[in-house]
C-alpha cells in the first residue's frame, strides 16, 4: 500500500486513478479538499476497495501519524501543494501554511515512522516529492533549458514555497537519510484540471461565449507535459529513481501562451462549432500581465531518459486534443466545479487586469 498526499486534485487525482488501472497495490488517499480538490475527480474508485480516502490536512501530525501506523505504506508520493500562481500574489500566507509548513510535518511523520521500521520495509521504503519547474526562475529565449543542477531563483510566492519544501525534503535525506526521491515536472494539462488554470479556462470561456484573457503579449513560453504522462514518470521514478536524486519531467513541448489559446480555439472549431459559424479566436483578448510573469520555462528531461529509460508518450498534438474532447464529453463533470466561489475567483482575479 501506498500513501497518496493531495490525491482528489487535478495531478493527484490522475495519478492515484492510473496507479490503480495499472496495479494491484492499495492507496490511501489524504485530501485536504480545498476548492481544486474534488472527489468527482475519484468517482470511478467509489466502490473499489484498493482505493481509502481519508479527507485531512498534511499539516495535521497526529492524523498523518495515525495514516502511517494504522496502513503502514511501502512509500509516500506527495501531490499536495497549494499550485496556482495568481493565487499566491492574492493569498500567499496560504501558500506558506501548506507548501512549508505542511511539507514539514509530513517530513517529519514520515521520519519517525521510517525510523521504527526495520529489515527489507525500511530499506524499500521511498518518500517522493513532487515540485514544479518555477522553482528554477525564468530563461530568456535563447538559454537552455533547466536540468537538475539548475540554480533556485523563484519569483512568485507559490514557487519561492516550492522551492523552500524541495530543500527541505533534501534536508531530511542529507541530515537524517530519508530515503526520498524529487520530481520537478513542467506545465500539466489534461482531464480533471481545475478550470483556473490556462487551458481549461479557454475551453470554459470559449463554450460560454466569454472572452479568452490572454497575459500580456501572450509570449510567455512554457513546456507543456500531459498529465498521464507524468503520472507514468513518477511511477518510474518511485520503482527505480536513485535515492535523493532530483528529476525534471517534461514534454518537450515548447509553446507561447497564445500559440495554446490558437491550438484550442481551432480544435474547438473543428469538434464544437460555434452556432454563429464563426471562429473561437475572435473571443481572445489581451490583459494586463501578471506581476513578475516568469517569460519561459524549458524542462531538459534527459537525465530521467538516461537513467530510467522514460520519455512522454504523447506529443502535444495528440495529447491536446484528448484533453480538449475529454472537456467536451465531461460537461457535467465542468458544471459542478463552476461554483460561486470559482466564479468570484475569475471576477476578481481578471476584472482588475482589464
Amino acid at each position: 500500500m501506498i500513501l497518496v498526499t493531495g490525491g482528489a486534485g487535478f495531478i493527484g487525482a490522475n495519478f492515484v486513478l492510473d496507479w490503480i488501472d495499472t496495479n494491484n497495490e492499495g492507496v490511501i488517499n489524504l485530501d485536504k479538499l480545498t476548492y481544486a480538490g474534488n472527489l468527482e475527480n475519484l468517482a470511478s474508485l467509489k466502490d473499489n476497495k484498493l482505493h481509502h480516502f481519508v479527507q485531512g490536512d498534511i499539516g495535521d501530525s497526529a492524523l498523518v501519524e495515525r495514516l502511517l501506523s494504522e496502513h503502514q505504506p511501502r512509500a509516500i508520493v506527495n501531490f499536495a501543494a497549494e499550485s496556482h500562481v495568481d493565487r499566491s500574489i492574492h493569498s500567499p500566507e496560504d501558500f506558506i501554511q501548506t507548501n512549508i509548513v505542511g511539507t514539514f510535518r509530513l517530513l517529519e511523520a514520515a521520519r519517525t515512522y521510517w525510523s521504527g521500521l526495520t529489515g527489507t520495509k525500511k530499506t524499500e521504503f521511498r518518500f517522493l516529492h513532487v515540485s514544479t519547474d518555477e522553482v528554477y526562475g525564468s530563461l530568456t529565449k535563447n538559454e537552455p533549458a533547466f536540468t537538475e543542477l539548475h540554480r533556485y531563483e523563484p519569483n512568485s510566492p507559490y514557487s519561492a514555497s516550492k522551492a523552500a519544501s524541495d530543500h527541505l525534503v533534501r534536508s531530511y535525506h542529507h541530515t537524517y537519510g530519508l530515503p526520498v526521491l524529487t520530481t520537478n515536472c513542467s506545465n500539466n494539462y489534461g482531464p480533471y484540471h481545475f478550470p483556473e488554470k490556462l487551458i481549461p479556462l479557454m475551453i470554459v470561456n470559449a463554450l460560454a461565449g466569454k472572452l479568452l484573457p490572454v497575459y500580456g503579449d501572450g509570449q510567455q513560453i512554457r513546456d507543456w507535459l500531459y498529465v498521464k504522462d507524468h503520472c507514468s514518470a513518477i511511477r518510474r521514478v518511485l520503482e527505480a529513481g536513485r535515492l535523493g536524486e532530483v528529476y525534471n519531467i517534461g514534454g518537450w513541448n515548447e509553446k507561447a501562451n497564445l500559440d495554446i489559446v490558437n491550438t484550442v480555439c481551432a480544435l474547438l472549431d473543428e469538434l464544437r462549432p460555434r452556432p454563429d459559424k464563426k471562429h473561437y479566436k475572435e473571443q481572445i483578448t489581451y490583459v494586463a500581465d501578471r506581476p513578475g510573469h516568469d517569460r519561459r520555462y524549458a524542462i531538459d528531461a534527459r537525465k530521467l531518459e538516461r537513467e530510467l529509460g522514460w520519455k512522454p508518450a504523447e506529443t502535444f498534438d495528440t495529447g491536446i486534443r484528448k484533453t480538449v474532447q475529454w472537456y467536451l464529453d465531461n460537461q457535467g463533470w465542468l458544471n459542478n466545479v463552476l461554483s460561486g466561489s470559482y466564479k468570484q475567483w475569475v471576477e476578481k482575479n481578471y476584472a482588475e487586469r482589464n
